[in-house]
């Protein structure tokens, strides 16, 4: 029987999530319904289904915004392309890739008109690293796993440079970097990590939880890397997790045998759930309920340049 409820610190939005969706909420507010938004604006189907019933229209891709009509990119940034595209049926574009993913692309830019090849460590078909690899599709080489670094076949005098993706389990992109740091010595590094604080810090928190709990849950959706990274953080660990978007995905045979679970949140992921959840267990007769804070974060990013524009005269106009 369950009897103790641990709440990992931090948990939940990031500085990044945080600008792209008051970013999304803030447009809606300024031109009203319909602001059209270029993939999910972060990955959690919750915050997606609140900004629909705002007047947010989802979409797969750019070209199938309406010409002249206001567009949001999504917090995993965007290739080249997209702008181009968006140029050309002349959209209202409103940018809310995470600095930290900006970041990125601006190295992978930099280094492929240095004559580097790039390596990008991260998963094929996300959206980030779509984006990515986009800002130089001729100079950059994805890496996977340790498997994919074993095998990179490259000309010798190849000049060598990686990036990651910014929602990886740190663990495995360190190995992944030491077989390339092993393999290829001369490759060139980040000056800072890429892995974004967000995801080291929860990665950290719940490490630093699973000596004391003997389940974890994840509130997170499926397609979110970094809620997806928690629960492998907890399993190669031997603790048992998994991903739930909310309370109602629990399995009760979870449960057997366990006295503590330990909650920890995607970046993505709102803090009603948390709460929610903590409510689900509170009907079930568990009273312990306690945090588990390592660090209070205080990373804050500013609101878009081009919404800021338009809301400071919107102000003036007054």
């Amino acid at each position: 029987m369950v009897e103790r409820v641990l709440l990992a610190s931090p948990r939940g939005y990031c500085a990044g999530v945080e600008r792209a969706v008051e970013t999304v909420e803030k447009a809606l507010d300024h031109y009203g319904a319909p602001v059209y938004v270029r993939k999910q604006i972060v990955h959690n189907i919750h915050v997606v289904r609140d900004l629909e019933a705002r007047g947010a229209i989802f979409v797969d891709e750019e070209t199938e915004v309406p010409e002249g009509a206001t567009v949001v990119y999504s917090a995993h940034g965007v290739a080249p392309t997209v702008h181009a595209n968006s140029a050309l049926l002349q959209h209202n574009v409103i940018d809310a890739t995470c600095p930290l993913v900006t970041k990125v692309h601006v190295q992978a830019r930099r280094y492929a008109a240095d004559g580097y090849t790039v390596i990008l460590i991260g998963h094929e078909g996300h959206e980030e690293v779509v984006g990515t690899m986009g800002e130089a599709p001729d100079a950059t080489v994805l890496v996977q796993d340790v498997a994919e670094a074993e095998a990179l076949s490259l000309p010798p005098d190849t000049r060598l440079a990686y990036i990651t993706q910014t929602t990886l389990s740190v663990d495995e992109t360190s190995e992944i970097i030491a077989v390339l740091r092993r393999r290829f010595p001369q490759i060139y590094a980040p000056r800072k990590e890429d892995i974004c604080y967000a995801t080291s810090n929860r990665q950290w928190a719940v490490k630093e939880m699973l000596t004391e709990i003997d389940l974890l849950l994840v509130l997170g959706s499926k397609n979110s890397s970094n809620s997806n990274r928690l629960v492998d953080v907890a399993r190669a660990s031997g603790v048992a997790g998994h991903l739930i978007d909310d309370e109602t995905e629990i399995d009760e045979r979870w449960l057997d045998g366990v006295r503590t679970v330990g909650i920890s949140s995607g970046a993505s992921a709102p803090e009603r759930l948390v709460m929610r959840l903590c409510d689900w267990f509170r009907e079930r007769g568990v009273n312990r309920i306690e945090p588990f804070q390592l660090i209070v974060e205080d990373v804050t990013f500013k609101l878009p340049v081009e919404l800021r524009r338009e809301l400071t005269l919107a102000e003036t106009q007054r």
